[in-house]
């Protein structure tokens, strides 16, 4: 089997941020946040990088994000095109939007070929976290695998103080494995508990303390694009049939759907390290806050990709 790569997903425009976020500087030495995860995942062991993107947006990454990380590692590109759908499907009239986080992983498929690693642009995940997940890949032997990884953070170190943001809260075994996410998309601190409404804040419920939610970091075989593929046509007749302009395939919907019928397992992977990211536009000013003081720690060097790995 190939060394594990590493695929970001970058195909989203955005827009609760109000614009294309993951262009935005964060770093002194104006560096995007995920300068930083390519940073970590290079350390961590990780030699390719796929960048998921629109194909508008492509000139923009080869120029910026594209050339910095081409310095020390290869690069490649997937594109997520909302109208690469099954057969017997069409995107519904008015539909702008990607198809979800399940649709761009398999939109990856072509570029992959052997273990990988599915992380977002816009979120900061810390080295810890790859390295873990990079030490799992490179593990697996069997392209069909089925044993796949997450990376499990605790609900309180993933939530920002500027709005609602979506967790996969995990309910996972004594033996340390996945039986379980459910998607909350209404999650919000409150009172120093964490909460969520599904019924826009009429009522909420509370999140046990210390849970562990899923920041779509994850580690896959190949065999996961099977389970995408069949997954699809259902989720397009129902969902999307009921919410054609917004609904989206969800991994971790895919994945447990794996789980329950019992056709993969996934290891979580415990990590202390604390997520920043780029939910909404007054979260700026937090991550460029903590990643500096990351750099006074010796965490990163001044300049990240002047000081190559």
């Amino acid at each position: 089997m190939q060394k594990p790569v590493l695929v970001v997903m970058a195909a989203g425009m955005g827009s609760r941020y109000g614009g294309r976020k993951q262009l935005d500087p964060v770093g002194d030495d104006g560096e995007v946040i995920l300068d930083f995860t390519l940073y970590d995942a290079r350390r961590a062991g990780f030699e390719t990088v796929v960048f998921l993107i629109q194909r508008e947006a492509e000139a923009d990454f080869r120029k910026t994000i594209g050339g910095r990380a081409a310095r020390s590692m290869e690069v490649r590109y997937a594109y997520q095109d909302p109208v690469a759908l099954p057969d017997g499907f069409s995107v519904p009239e008015g539909r702008r939007k990607p198809w979800g986080t399940a649709h761009a992983v398999f939109c990856c498929k072509d570029a992959v070929g052997g273990p990988f690693a599915v992380a977002n642009a816009d979120d900061f995940y810390g080295c810890g976290a790859f390295s873990l997940l990079y030490d799992y890949l490179s593990g697996i032997r069997d392209p069909h695998s089925r044993h796949y990884a997450m990376a499990g953070y605790t609900l309180e170190n993933t939530l920002t103080e500027n709005g609602p943001v979506a967790r996969g809260i995990c309910d996972v075994s004594p033996e340390g494995y996945l039986t379980g996410v459910r998607e909350r998309t209404g999650v919000e601190r409150r009172g120093g508990h964490a909460e969520y409404t599904e019924d826009g804040g009429h009522s909420w419920s509370a999140l046990p303390r210390g849970c562990t939610v899923s920041m779509n970091l994850w580690g896959f075989s190949p065999a996961i694009f099977d389970a995408i593929a069949a997954g699809f046509p259902a989720f397009l007749r129902d969902a999307a049939a009921r919410d054609p302009l917004g609904a989206e395939y969800f991994l971790p919907s895919v994945v447990d759907a794996q789980i329950r019928n019992g056709e993969a397992d996934v290891r979580v992977l415990k990590t202390a390290e604390r997520w920043y990211g780029m939910t909404y536009r007054k979260d700026r000013d937090a991550v460029a806050a903590a990643l500096r003081a990351e750099k006074q720690r010796g965490v990163y060097p001044a300049h990240l990709w002047r000081d190559t790995l």
